[in-house]
């Protein structure tokens, strides 16, 4: 069976106005809901294990400094998961953070091409504050969207999908 995933080179031609259709192509969106949720989970635990080592040496590095970099460097820590999306999903050939690529899910923008550091950035930072501000209520547009997409997908411009083979 061919693959309805779009090629990810820049130079290929993705999906023509929109991604394909839940009923003409279910194998991608099939089990998509628990396989973000099961994905978050993992990735979230990969973050506070991040975050702990980063906190010891950012502890480091403003200790050395006696101060100095301390205005630098503190700032960076609310945005460290954003960047952790930025990295894994923006820089990887998968598309996808470590979770995602473990439940067989990858992040593509509307027009089926590979998503860059920007767009990966602005989708953490459209989930983190959504979230935020609704109590993560807002991830209840999922369910009623035909594409299984929340407003962090819808704002950021992606659709999250199931890899085929």
């Amino acid at each position: 069976m061919a693959s309805r995933l779009p090629s990810t080179s820049a130079s290929a031609s993705a999906w023509q106005n929109a991604p394909p259709d839940p009923l003409d192509a279910p194998e991608l969106y099939e089990g998509l809901l628990w396989r973000r949720v099961a994905a978050h989970l993992v990735d979230a635990c990969l973050i506070v294990l991040l975050g702990v080592l980063a906190w010891f040496v950012l502890v480091f590095l403003v200790a050395i400094s006696f101060g100095a970099l301390g205005p630098l460097l503190i700032p960076l820590i609310p945005l460290f998961p954003s960047l952790y999306a930025a990295a894994t999903i923006g820089g990887s050939q998968a598309s996808a953070t470590p979770g995602m690529r473990l439940f067989g899910l990858t992040v593509l923008d509307w027009t089926g091409r590979r998503v860059g550091y920007a767009q990966g950035f602005l989708m953490a930072i459209f989930f983190y504050v959504t979230t935020a501000l609704t109590s993560a209520l807002v991830l209840i547009v999922a369910l009623f969207t035909q594409r299984h997409r929340t407003l962090h997908d819808i704002m950021a411009g992606t659709v999250v999908v199931r890899r085929t083979r």
